[in-house]
C-alpha cells in the first residue's frame, strides 16, 4: 500500500491484484474468442495497462519504503537526530509532493478499469461468481500479508470494495464517473464533522507506533507479528477515510474502463490532453500548498473560514490534490505511450506490471529483511537517502527478474496461485504448456 502519512491511504488482467480482467482488444485478427470460463490468452493482454501498473508499482515501492525502513514511525525529535536530517527534510518533502497518495490513486483507478473490462467480457452470473471468488482469494492473501508481515497492506480494501462494486456492474460510464468523483472528493469532507475524535477511540496512536518501532527494531519474529497486528488494527480502524479514498477511485476507474479511454487510448487523445492540462497543474499546486502549510511555512488559511467549515474545505481540497495529480500522471503516461519513440521505453514497465501482485508482496519481504531487527537491521539510520538507495536497488532487481521470469513462465508465482483459485483448477505455468 502506498504510504498513508499524508492522511490517505498500500496491477494486468486478472492475473494481478489491481486489475482483475483480461483486455480483449489486442487479440490477434481471426483468433477465436476466449471461453467465458477460461483465462484469456496472452495475445489478448493490453500492454498499456501492464506498463501503467509497473509504473505505479515503482511509486508504491518508494512510498512504502519509508515505512519498511521505520523512518515513518520516528517522531520529529528522533528524525532530527539522524545524520541525514538536513537531506531528509527536502527529500521527504519531494516524496510527499510527487509520490505519496499518487501511486495509490493510479492503482485504485486501474483496479476499477479492470473490474469494468472483466464484467464486460463475462457479464453473466457465472462471471460474477468467478469475480467474487477472485476477490475472496485476494482478501485472504491480503489478510495474511498484513497480519504476518506489514500493517500497511491495501489488498483487503481492493477485495472487499471490489465485491461491493458488483452491485454497480450494470451502471453506465457516466454514473460510475460521477459517483466516483462524489465519493472521492466530497464524502470525507461531508462526514468530517461527525468523525471528530474518531481515532482516539481506538487507543493512543503515538504509543502504539512507539511499541511497533521498538519491536520492529529489536524484536524476534513473534514480537514483530504481535506489534504489527496491533498497529494494523489501530491504524485501519482510525483511518476511516481510506475506505472512501479507495472506493471513489474504484468507481472512477470503472467508469474510465467502461468508456474505453484506455482500451482505445488513441481515440480519446483529446480527452487525455484535457485531463493533463487541467489536472496535473492543479494537483501539484494544491499538493505544494498543503505541503508548505503542514511544515509551517505558510499560514493555515482557508479563504477566511474558521473552525469546522475551514477543516471541511481543507479536506475537500486535499482530496482534490491527490486525485488531480494521480489523474494527471495517468494522462501523461497515456499520451507519452501514444508517441512511438516513447512507447518502447515505457514498455519496460510492462513485465513488472504483469507480476505486480508477486512484486508487491515481495517488496514487503525484502523491506522487512533489510530494515527490521530480525533481518539485517539497517533501520532508519540512513534516513531518506537510504530509502532512495534501497528503492533503486530493489526496483532494478524487480525489473530484471520480471523479464527473466516471464520469458519462461506465463504468470508470476502469486498470480498463478490466484488465477488457479479463481478458476478452481491449476493453470498451465510454463510457456511450453500454453
Amino acid at each position: 500500500m502506498t504510504h498513508a502519512a499524508d492522511g490517505m491511504p498500500g496491477r494486468n488482467a486478472d492475473d494481478t491484484f489491481a486489475a482483475v480482467c483480461p483486455t480483449p482488444d489486442l487479440a490477434e485478427p481471426g483468433s477465436p474468442p476466449a471461453s467465458a470460463d477460461a483465462p484469456v490468452a496472452a495475445v489478448e493482454r493490453l500492454t498499456l495497462l501492464d506498463a501503467l501498473r509497473g509504473f505505479a508499482l515503482a511509486g508504491v515501492l518508494l512510498a512504502n519504503l519509508r515505512d519498511y525502513s521505520l523512518y515513518g514511525l520516528l517522531d520529529d525529535d528522533r528524525r532530527a537526530q539522524l545524520a541525514t536530517a538536513p537531506w531528509d527534510h527536502w527529500l521527504d518533502a519531494a516524496v510527499d509532493l510527487l509520490v505519496s497518495g499518487k501511486a495509490m490513486t493510479l492503482f485504485a483507478l486501474l483496479f476499477g478499469v479492470g473490474f469494468a473490462l472483466q464484467l464486460s467480457r463475462t457479464p453473466d452470473a457465472a462471471g460474477r461468481w468467478r469475480f467474487a471468488r477472485r476477490m475472496l482469494a485476494l482478501f485472504a492473501l491480503g489478510t495474511q500479508h498484513a497480519w504476518l508481515f506489514w500493517w500497511g497492506d491495501i489488498l483487503r480494501y481492493y477485495a472487499l470494495l471490489g465485491l461491493l462494486l458488483l452491485a454497480c456492474h450494470r451502471w453506465p460510464a457516466r454514473w460510475l464517473v460521477w459517483s466516483g468523483l462524489f465519493v472521492t472528493l466530497l464524502a470525507t469532507s461531508l462526514l468530517h464533522p461527525f468523525m471528530t475524535g474518531w481515532s482516539s477511540r481506538f487507543g493512543d496512536g503515538a504509543a502504539i507506533a512507539a511499541r511497533a518501532l521498538e519491536a520492529f527494531s529489536h524484536g524476534d519474529w513473534l514480537q514483530v507479528v504481535q506489534a504489527n497486528f496491533a498497529r494494523d488494527v489501530y491504524w485501519h480502524l482510525a483511518t476511516w477515510s481510506l475506505v472512501f479514498f479507495t472506493l471513489g477511485r474504484l468507481l472512477l476507474g470503472a467508469g474510465i474502463g467502461r468508456a474505453g479511454w484506455l482500451t482505445a487510448a488513441a481515440a480519446h487523445r483529446r480527452q487525455w490532453l484535457a485531463v493533463l492540462r487541467w489536472c496535473l497543474p492543479l494537483g501539484l499546486l494544491l499538493t505544494l500548498f498543503f505541503l508548505l502549510q503542514d511544515r509551517g511555512l505558510v499560514a493555515r488559511w482557508m479563504f477566511g473560514l474558521e473552525g469546522m467549515p475551514a477543516r471541511m474545505l481543507s479536506r475537500l481540497l486535499r482530496n482534490t490534490a491527490y486525485l488531480a495529480t494521480g489523474l494527471g500522471y495517468l494522462a501523461a503516461f497515456v499520451l507519452a505511450w501514444l508517441q512511438p519513440r516513447w512507447r518502447s521505453r515505457l514498455a519496460l514497465f510492462a513485465p513488472l506490471g504483469r507480476m505486480a501482485l508477486t512484486h508487491y508482496v515481495t517488496q514487503t519481504v525484502v523491506g522487512v529483511w533489510l530494515f527490521y531487527g530480525m533481518g539485517l537491521g539497517i533501520g532508519p539510520r540512513f534516513g531518506i537517502p537510504g530509502v532512495l538507495l534501497a528503492f533503486a536497488l530493489v526496483f532494478a532487481a524487480q525489473l530484471w527478474i520480471s523479464r527473466w521470469w516471464l520469458a519462461r513462465f506465463r504468470f508470476g508465482p502469486l498470480e498463478w496461485a490466484w488465477r488457479s483459485l479463481t478458476y478452481l483448477r491449476p493453470q498451465p505455468m510454463r510457456m511450453a504448456q500454453a
